[in-house]
């Protein structure tokens, strides 16, 4: 008889799934209750296609409700409106910043969306340090919006996160790493509702 070994984070996450999976039952749904249980904010144009991607299928595996626009919105839905009612309605945001990241409107917007609502945030640092999240002076950003953005930036650069650098790391590290900080933090939410 093969006994098979795991590493101690392979461990760990089991340990996790299974005790998230325990939280749910009929009377007490964890996962179903709202529109999304973890919204990832990122910049298409640098990490749509690596890592919001295969955060938003690890997510969904482990039973998880992730919000990712082009996996959650159709043709025809109005953008402000649904991404603007899933950071409202999900518990944890993973942000995902990149060199891109703060040319966006729209990733600022929903940045700042997420750090009003005083959600959980995980952010994850990809091919950028914190200390260069910043402003473009290029980016059309309306003065009613101006001072939200500069905050949720400041708000973010002191909030641990992850370092990821796409030249050296390991995509699956990251996305399991970023998981299990998930699935800690809904337990944890779990239990201080009760």
């Amino acid at each position: 008889m093969h006994m098979q070994r795991y590493s101690s984070a392979a461990m760990k996450m089991m340990n996790f799934h299974r005790n998230f999976l325990a939280l749910q039952t009929p009377t007490n749904p964890l996962v179903r209750n709202k529109a999304c249980d973890v919204f990832i904010n990122h910049r298409g144009i640098d990490t749509k296609r690596t890592i919001a991607t295969l955060l938003y299928d690890h997510l969904s595996r482990l039973n998880l409700q992730p919000f990712l626009d082009n996996k959650n919105m159709k043709p025809g839905d109005k953008l402000f409106d649904n991404i603007d009612n899933a950071i409202k309605n999900c518990k944890v945001g993973i942000t995902v910043f990149s060199p891109n990241y703060c040319k966006s409107y729209f990733c600022l917007h929903e940045l700042a969306l997420i750090m009003e609502s005083k959600k959980k945030v995980i952010p994850i640092f990809c091919d950028i340090k914190p200390s260069q999240l910043a402003l473009v002076n290029n980016v059309t950003v309306p003065d009613k919006d101006l001072e939200r953005f500069k905050l949720a930036i400041e708000e973010a650069k002191n909030t641990v996160g992850l370092t990821f650098d796409s030249l050296k790391g390991n995509w699956s590290d990251v996305v399991t790493s970023a998981s299990e900080i998930v699935i800690e933090s809904l337990i944890e939410m779990k239990s201080e509702e009760k």
